[in-house]
């Protein structure tokens, strides 16, 4: 299990009783349904969703106040990314700011910021500035601008835009 107490089935993660993270348990699970087990007992109980990447959580399951699990928190991996950049740290606020729970989104803030080790923190920065930019602050989007070194070349424009006086611009006069 990971630090968001959350266990992942098909890309897709299910929680568990906070009082469970990272404790070793077992899944059992059908097409309709997911069920956890800890010691032979049954600690949680979702349907079934094939949505990669998405979060089925029950509030029953959330910490007490959300605290901390296991020593992470959303201010931690805030406090890392500023240490990366203002790009990077705007980054891991979205991701934050996307997700219902903070704890949801524990593990691509990490996965964001241990990108740093394989590519170095200024194409990190780089990387969470274009995908700010491109609207699309994800680990996917992340790591594929460093992995093609796309953090690197400014975006091609998306729309032409025509000038105001043009031919083919009626105007409102046009539709009276």
């Amino acid at each position: 299990m990971g630090i968001d107490y959350h266990i992942e089935l098909d890309r897709h993660y299910y929680s568990v009783p906070y009082r469970y993270a990272r404790a070793q348990v077992d899944v059992r699970f059908t097409a309709t349904t997911v069920e956890v087990f800890q010691k032979g007992e049954r600690i949680a109980s979702h349907p079934r969703s094939h949505l990669k990447g998405r979060h089925t959580t029950q509030e029953v399951h959330l910490a007490p106040a959300h605290q901390e699990v296991a020593g992470w928190n959303a201010q931690r991996f805030l406090d890392w990314a500023a240490k990366v950049g203002p790009q990077t740290q705007a980054a891991i606020e979205q991701v934050f700011a996307a997700r219902v729970h903070p704890q949801q989104g524990y593990r691509t803030a990490l996965g964001i910021l241990r990108l740093a080790k394989t590519h170095g923190e200024n194409r990190l920065e780089a990387a969470c500035q274009r995908a700010l930019q491109l609207d699309a602050v994800t680990y996917r989007t992340i790591a594929s601008l460093l992995k093609h070194g796309l953090e690197r070349k400014a975006p091609t424009p998306t729309q032409a835009t025509l000038p105001a006086d043009h031919a083919n611009v009626r105007g409102s006069e046009y539709y009276h």
